[in-house]
């Protein structure tokens, strides 16, 4: 399966302790986005993939969030600083972000999680979102990126699409592994319940190249024909939304 068209090079994923944070390098290569900050590992790196790029803090033109979850917004405090770029994201993750959600029912393993991610690494400073994101709302970056809300994973979690590469960036929707697909396990999901509508919105969305924010290797569409055997798979089994890897 060929799967590295060019625009697969101005994808650059920053690897951390437990998330894949993305450089979305434009067009011109003379600016990126950020999606995602990262928890633990990401600072250097992006700070050094951006030097190899010939570019500098201030050619970070915006910070996207896919959620607020401390893995993918532990380093927003810094990245806000340092680079001065405005943050997007739903408006549902600032109680996210500020370390504030109410988690409830299985969930609260993860608050747990994260209150002591915050209290060991202190990371997650608050920070207020720029510009609140909606489902459609059009971004003028990387060719133009569609918000796309994929509520289950958290309340305001979105996914963001490139109509001009076909590329879905899903963020946790679901996280992808050698050649398996799966959604992230029930503890870890605010609104599990919403879960399979979310699946089968990027389902129909049909995008034939997919980027999530946990996997090994960068290979989008590997990740999108795993996505397609797992949309199967719980059609098959009635898979309850918000379930484990299947």
């Amino acid at each position: 399966m060929t799967d590295a068209p060019e625009w697969t090079s101005r994808i650059v994923p920053i690897r951390g302790l437990l998330v894949v944070c993305h450089l979305l390098v434009e067009p011109d290569r003379r600016g990126a986005v950020l999606l995602d900050t990262g928890l633990v590992g990401e600072r250097g790196r992006i700070r050094r993939r951006l030097r190899r790029l010939g570019l500098g803090p201030r050619d970070v033109k915006a910070i996207l969030l896919t959620h607020g979850h401390l893995d993918h917004v532990g380093n927003l405090a810094w990245a806000k600083a340092w680079t001065g770029a405005p943050v997007y994201a739903h408006p549902a993750e600032q109680a996210h972000i500020d370390g504030g959600f109410p988690y409830r029912g299985p969930a609260r393993v993860c608050g747990a999680l994260e209150s002591a991610g915050r209290l060991l690494l202190r990371a997650g400073a608050p920070v207020k979102i720029d510009m609140p994101l909606a489902d459609g709302d059009e971004l003028p970056f990387w060719g133009g990126l569609r918000v796309v809300h994929l509520p289950g994973h958290t309340l305001g979690h979105c996914g963001f699409y490139s109509a001009r590469h076909d590329v879905l960036f899903c963020g946790d929707l679901v996280a992808c592994y050698r050649r398996t697909a799966g959604v992230p396990p029930r503890f870890l999901n605010s609104a599990p319940e919403l879960m399979g509508a979310s699946l089968e919105k990027a389902g129909r969305l049909g995008a034939r190249f997919l980027v999530p924010q946990h996997y090994f290797f960068h290979e989008p569409a590997r990740h999108r024909a795993a996505f397609e055997r797992l949309l199967v798979r719980r059609a098959r089994r009635g898979t309850a939304p918000g379930g484990t890897v299947v």
